[in-house]
């Protein structure tokens, strides 16, 4: 007997068979691999643009894979569409869909042509410009609505438009001005705000893609009552999807919840040791613990137990006993205080120790310039008596000539001091004959050459 291995798309296993669409609402073809699957039946799902799907019949037995481009049939003309499944899963997808009536599936044509393709392109490009222009309609009709997406038929004989409201509108005015506005035939669908998320797509705080644009076609009510059941915070932020309504997963384990919380003992039921009562504070509904409280209100002393010996404690108070502790054992509960590995350490042993600098007076400050200066004066004498006799010639000439430069220096010093002293005098006359009348004039010139002289003694160099 002779075995095929088999590789690559001979399994079906690749971007035909099973692998992930550029679409929403993807289909795991996990009978890709079972030979003679899609000659079983001649059903075939075709998905068109972003969730909108339709069954149809093979009837030209043509070679169809997951990813082939199909012109089907509709109503007026033809349609464009991919295939995204065959075989006999299709038929669960139709009865998951709900399709009772046989005339709903119909037939595909052909393999879509370069012809059919640029019609395509050309009716898809007018999409964007037909739902803008659409809502500027509707909204000068005065119409509650909002048209969300725009999908054009393949061959451009057709247009859907899809849109949100909340209650029912009377739009038989709105498909005159769109027929007169685009030259289609309009065909009005009305969605509800999951639809559209599934139909734009995203990401959802889990991380995964929109349930709703993988996976999820029937929409069923979500209440509160599904947080409340699985101890969920009821905060409005974190319990909304994308949608803006509550999120779909709340109702996938909510049956889970029900069954395992049966089982819990009630929360008016108090259990009464020799110790203390004890009150329902917390429960675990899926782990089977529940957590007891000595104040009814608050926590204090919480012993964990599990149900069935909360159970057990409930039928001995039925009965008239207590028991010495919650715990199976009868043990007390110990003080399993945490130890803290620091307790001995300082808390500043990291810190490093600076050394405080100690602030000098000015009076040692001084001390030590003049001990300096001595030193130096002593080095420099040393210096001078070992150096020669023609050098001591000639550094005292100019020792000689630093002596001239620093008298002449001191002169033009005095000379600089003196004429401030004269300007100063001279702006204290002219403010003192301000304030001066008139009749002590005599007294005042008397007074300048007094001041006059004076300056004449300070300074007899100058009047030389």
């Amino acid at each position: 007997m002779k075995y095929k291995i088999s590789a690559g798309c001979d399994r079906g296993l690749c971007r035909r068979g099973v692998g992930r669409q550029d679409k929403q609402l993807n289909t795991y073809d996990w009978l890709a691999d079972v030979p003679g699957n899609a000659e079983r039946t001649d059903l075939v799902e075709v998905q068109f643009k972003n969730t909108r799907k339709g069954y149809y019949h093979n009837v030209n037995n043509l070679d169809l894979k997951k990813g082939d481009i199909v012109a089907v049939e509709a109503n007026p003309g033809h349609d464009i569409g991919v295939v995204t499944l065959t075989g006999e899963l299709v038929k669960l997808q139709i009865k998951k869909a709900n399709l009772k009536s046989t005339d709903d599936i119909k037939r595909i044509y052909r393999l879509a042509k370069p012809v059919d393709m640029e019609k395509y392109e050309e009716a898809k490009s007018r999409e964007h410009g037909t739902m803008i222009q659409s809502r500027q309609i509707a909204k000068d009709l005065g119409l509650d609505m909002k048209i969300g997406d725009v999908e054009y038929q393949g061959d451009g004989n057709k247009a859907i438009f899809y849109y949100i409201a909340d209650e029912r509108v009377d739009f038989r005015q709105l498909i005159k001005v769109l027929a007169e506005a685009f030259h289609v035939r309009i065909e009005m669908k009305q969605i509800g705000a999951r639809q559209e998320a599934g139909r734009i797509g995203g990401t959802g705080p889990c991380g995964r893609e929109l349930c709703c644009a993988t996976w999820m076609k029937n929409f069923i009510s979500v209440s509160t009552n599904a947080a409340r059941f699985q101890d969920i915070s009821l905060n409005p932020q974190k319990l909304a999807g994308m949608c803006a309504k509550l999120k779909c997963c709340l109702n996938y384990e909510v049956d889970n919840y029900m069954e395992a919380g049966k089982r819990l003992p009630s929360k008016d039921i108090v259990l009464q040791t020799l110790d203390a009562d004890y009150y329902l504070f917390k429960t675990d509904i899926l782990a089977g613990l529940v957590t007891y409280s000595t104040d009814k209100r608050t926590a204090a002393n919480l012993e964990v137990i599990t149900v069935d010996r909360a159970k057990n404690i409930i039928e001995m108070n039925k009965q008239g006993e207590k028991p010495m502790s919650l715990q199976e054992d009868g043990r007390q509960k110990g003080d399993d205080k945490t130890k803290d590995l620091l307790e001995g350490e300082s808390i500043t042993r990291f810190d490093k120790n600076k050394k405080k600098k100690k602030r000098k007076s000015k009076a040692d400050k001084n001390a030590k310039t003049e001990v300096a200066t001595e030193q130096a004066g002593k080095q420099d004498v040393n210096v001078e008596k070992q150096r020669p006799a023609g050098n001591n010639a000639a550094k005292d000439e100019q020792a000689g000539e630093s002596k001239v430069k620093d008298q002449a220096s001191a002169q033009m010093g005095e000379s600089v001091a003196d004429a401030k002293k004269m300007r100063k005098a001279q702006a204290n006359r002219r403010a003192f004959k301000k304030t001066k009348p008139a009749g002590n004039s005599q007294e005042g010139g008397a007074q300048t050459t007094s001041d006059q002289q004076g300056r004449n003694e300070q300074n007899p160099g100058q009047q030389q």
